[in-house]
């Protein structure tokens, strides 16, 4: 892809911005955890910190709540060189999304969330700046703000805007079931930005959600087949342990995850998509920023922490260059996987 490469920020993202907390006494049902760190969460926040580690230029759309934990985030947020400029705080005592995680296994976790009254969801569209993202080589959406207005019309704002202003969307369907109505309005919102996106990326699962109300066959080939018949570049789907492809109009490129013993089965895909989209900007061959994601995506599920933990560049080098010094070369990648139409 052709990327503004002369802009002043990398990428802006929209969405949710959050608070994790994550137990520290690990292996027990969240009823029976009693001690937790607390960490800014939110998956588009998270991919935001994973970008600005990674050296990128990042800002944000956002709402934040108008109290101590929204001057966490904010501050965590400065501390990266994330711009705050258009992150906001809400005026009408809306609190910021609290996620107890329950981690009772390696392989078992799950997630709490409490979104009533979410400050992320009060997002207006006056806060999305056309001058701003004019300023942007990428604009990522994720799926969670289509949830709700106003911050749905502020996601629908942004991805108009960008289109004007020439800045690629990336949309991350980020499906959680909370704040929707119900499945048709799900299928609805996210097909609407995915047809106007150039990079979509979810698991099966989401593209099942979001590709509820068309004809489709629920296979990877016929989704990929659809977008890009829609002018999407790059459609990545994720398949957890069983790895993801990307597929573009020259072919699929798939990779595996690196081998590593997991401590929380959360967090892999925020550190997948940042690395995947800094190595999109870097200028890579996709099989090469799909490793890198890859990764990046083992090395979060190996910690305790999602934003805190995102690795640099030369850390993720370090890992990919250990494990393939112990399994072989072509431990993740898999190259493409089916000739050029």
């Amino acid at each position: 892809m052709d990327w503004n490469q002369n802009r002043a920020l990398d990428i802006i993202l929209l969405g949710r911005i959050a608070i994790d907390f994550n137990p520290v006494d690990y292996f027990k049902p969240l009823s029976e955890s009693t001690t937790f760190k607390k960490y800014l969460g939110g998956s588009p926040a998270n991919i935001a910190v994973g970008m600005a580690r990674l050296d990128n230029r990042v800002g944000f759309f956002g709402a934040v709540s108008d109290d101590q934990f929204g001057d966490f985030v904010t501050s965590f947020f400065k501390n990266e060189g994330i711009d705050v400029s258009h992150v906001v705080r809400c005026a009408n005592g809306e609190n910021l999304g609290l996620t107890f995680t329950e981690i009772l296994s390696r392989t078992e976790s799950s997630i709490l969330m409490y979104r009533e009254g979410a400050a992320d969801l009060q997002l207006h569209p006056d806060t999305i700046d056309k001058a701003y993202l004019g300023k942007a080589s990428m604009l990522l959406i994720s799926g969670t703000a289509l949830s709700l207005s106003p911050s749905r019309e502020a996601a629908l704002k942004a991805v108009a805007l960008a289109k004007q202003t020439g800045t690629s969307v990336v949309f991350d369907v980020d499906y959680r079931p909370y704040s929707w109505k119900n499945d048709d309005e799900v299928a609805l919102y996210t097909a609407r930005v995915a047809e106007q996106a150039d990079i979509i990326i979810g698991s099966r699962d989401e593209f099942n959600r979001m590709e509820r109300l068309l004809s489709l066959d629920q296979s990877d080939s016929a989704s990929a087949e659809y977008w890009l018949g829609r002018g999407v570049k790059i459609v990545v789907i994720k398949h957890g342990k069983e790895g993801s492809t990307a597929y573009t109009a020259e072919g699929a490129y798939s990779v595996k995850p690196f081998p590593v013993e997991a401590l929380k089965g959360f967090g892999g895909g925020d550190g997948y998509a940042s690395a995947f989209l800094h190595g999109l900007l870097c200028g890579w061959d996709i099989i090469d920023a799909l490793e890198f994601g890859s990764a990046s995506a083992a090395m979060l599920v190996a910690t305790h922490a999602c934003s805190q933990d995102m690795p640099k560049q030369e850390d993720i080098r370090e890992f990919i260059r250990q494990k393939k010094e112990q399994y072989g070369e072509m431990i993740a990648r898999c190259g493409n996987t089916r000739p050029n139409p």
